[in-house]
């Protein structure tokens, strides 16, 4: 996966990017920040990923995962919002707020910065970071 960097810091991840890049992802890492400051930043998956946790389906099939994460793909930026269960994701209720972004499941892509709601893009995370406090 192109996002994936073979980096162990948040700031290696950060810059290994080349510019416009490493400025738009900067600028997500403190917006995330800001929003889920309880989620811990930390390397997952060669992606950036906040509020690591160990998860367990009902077929006993455990792993790690990150509650948010953060890829610098080669055409767009993706930012992963799970809901760490069956619920939707938080992308999906503020859709209609981000209407240059591709929503899918948990997934938030889009090209540039610029073109999101800075707000739409805070309350997403603040929701999903709402949604891992609770579980």
């Amino acid at each position: 996966m192109k996002g994936q960097l073979k980096v162990s810091t948040p700031a290696e991840y950060i810059a290994g990017l080349k510019e416009p890049r490493r400025s738009e992802i900067a600028s997500l890492d403190a917006l995330i920040r800001k929003n889920a400051p309880k989620l811990d930043p930390f390397i997952y998956s060669g992606m950036l990923g906040y509020g690591p946790h160990r998860y367990k389906y009902a077929t006993g099939r455990e792993g790690d995962g990150a509650r948010i994460a953060l890829a610098s793909n080669e055409n767009y930026i993706s930012l992963y919002v799970g809901t760490g269960g069956k619920d939707t994701s938080a992308a999906d209720q503020y859709q209609e707020l981000l209407p240059k972004a591709k929503i899918g499941k948990s997934c938030v892509r889009f090209k540039r910065l610029s073109d999101l709601d800075a707000a739409a893009l805070a309350r997403v995370i603040r929701e999903t970071a709402k949604r891992a406090a609770q579980r």
